[in-house]
């Protein structure tokens, strides 16, 4: 039997309508929208729908340290000597902690707005190194962990196997994330074949990037899953990633995939921060998505994104949250859209080949990429897609007044506090009245993780 909804105004893919009627059926698939509908019978839902948010690129166990590598040190701090603070939890996560904390992250994204989360997972080993017995355990970790918080999962298990360009085998930090060929391709087949492939769990592949994986490697892989909904890669985050690229290989990384590789529409560049305007037209025309993350990036000093070189070549542009100092989509939004601005010492920048509102324009660009970076049929309040919806609190104060795209422009730039009042995902109401359904119990689980790892 199907469920029927009606919200007070929803935002469509032909704009703005009122009194719009969403019939979600038992497998959470929207089967009809229908606008301006009074008579049919629906639960009545107010406040404002548009579709939920996919995060892009989600490592969940760095929320654990979002705030405690925020003391300068004697040295001068960058993204390599933050990453010897990652290395150091990533050394004492085990499954059970994993578990734990990938849960509250989730559930704290589906509260921000969030719906759909790709993992980029290399916590593969022991932390010196050992297999576990059971190969896939940090994997069915995560994937519980989505289970429990019923956010939409894009698994990315992610191959890295040296320390840096030429073949530099693992430092001892790394050997947890190292993997050979032949054992990553059996966790994929095993992946792949899990009875727990539902409409809520995609498995894709990654690779870490091109200087923790050889290209022999990178095309072993390819050539044995080519039919990959979604292959991700972090490239060009940093200056000294892209010099030794040059070095190594003989192009900087972006550009490197390129030639090299079949990059398509179902391939995620992550990062891309230190990308070239011609690298970024050119992959915009494969169809590939990037991947930005401005906090995160804003957070370790990378750099900026030339954003709107990749909008103007009409680039598909999905955010994620990455390390997770910020779980807000409207944030990675808003960031987005400044750092344009402080470039062009002009406002209004991301709007594309479109005029109007920047905050609908980013929000709906987002969406579209994300769903593809995600493979998930999600991104917009349409029959055939999942029924991953978020509602607007309208009654909240800075939404007085505010009426179709002025709602988007004022949750990204506006920053109305508990904007996000109800979420759905796959047809389940997860988050009512600002709170997850299960949030005591996961705040629990992941103090006692916590307590554990610190």
């Amino acid at each position: 039997m199907q469920s029927r909804y009606r919200f007070t105004t929803a935002w469509l893919p032909n704009g703005w309508r009122r009194n719009v009627v969403i019939s979600v059926d038992p497998a959470g698939d929207i089967v009809d929208v229908a606008a301006d509908d009074v008579v049919t019978t629906a639960r009545l839902v107010n406040g404002a729908a548009i579709p939920g948010m996919p995060n892009a690129h989600s490592h969940a166990f760095q929320r654990a340290m979002a705030g405690l590598a925020e003391t300068r040190g004697k040295s001068l701090d960058s993204f390599w000597s933050w990453r010897d603070v990652m290395y150091r939890l990533a050394s004492r996560m085990t499954p059970e902690s994993l578990n734990a904390i990938a849960a509250q992250v989730y559930a704290d994204m589906l509260r921000a707005g969030y719906t759909a989360v790709c993992e980029f997972h290399y916590l593969h080993n022991q932390a010196d190194g050992e297999p576990y017995d059971e190969s896939i355990v940090m994997c069915q970790s995560l994937i519980d962990a989505a289970a429990t918080a019923g956010i939409g999962l894009t698994l990315l298990p992610t191959l890295y196997q040296t320390s840096d360009f030429g073949g530099e085998p693992p430092t001892a930090a790394q050997r947890m994330f190292a993997m050979d060929t032949e054992r990553f391709l059996a966790l994929l087949e095993r992946l792949r074949s899990s009875p727990q492939l539902n409409g809520e769990l995609e498995v894709g592949i990654a690779f870490h990037s091109l200087r923790a994986v050889p290209p022999a490697s990178m095309r072993t892989v390819v050539e044995a899953h080519g039919n990959a909904k979604a292959i991700h890669i972090h490239a060009a985050e940093q200056e000294r990633e892209v010099a030794a690229c040059k070095a190594h290989l003989g192009k900087p990384p972006v550009q490197w995939l390129l030639d090299e590789m079949s990059v398509n529409d179902r391939w995620c560049v992550v990062h891309a921060t230190h990308a070239s305007t011609e690298e970024l037209r050119s992959l915009a025309a494969t169809g590939a998505v990037i991947a930005v993350c401005p906090t995160t990036e804003a957070n370790l000093g990378d750099g900026m994104f030339q954003a709107e070189a990749y909008v103007s070549a009409d680039g598909m542009l999905a955010i994620g949250s990455d390390s997770h100092v910020s779980l807000a989509p409207a944030e990675e939004l808003r960031w987005l859209e400044y750092q344009a601005r402080l470039v062009r010492k002009e406002r209004n920048i991301l709007a594309g080949n479109e005029h109007g509102s920047i905050g609908a324009a980013l929000w709906k660009r987002a969406c579209s990429a994300g769903a593809r970076a995600s493979a998930r049929r999600i991104g917009a309040l349409a029959p055939g897609r999942r029924a991953d919806i978020v509602v607007l609190d309208l009654n909240a104060p800075l939404f007085a007044g505010r009426v179709e795209d002025a709602i988007l422009d004022t949750l990204v730039f506006a920053d109305p506090r508990n904007a996000v009042r109800d979420v759905m995902v796959g047809g389940r109401w997860l988050v009512q009245e600002g709170r997850h359904f299960a949030e005591t119990a996961i705040a629990a689980g992941y103090r006692k993780a916590i307590a554990n790892l610190l």
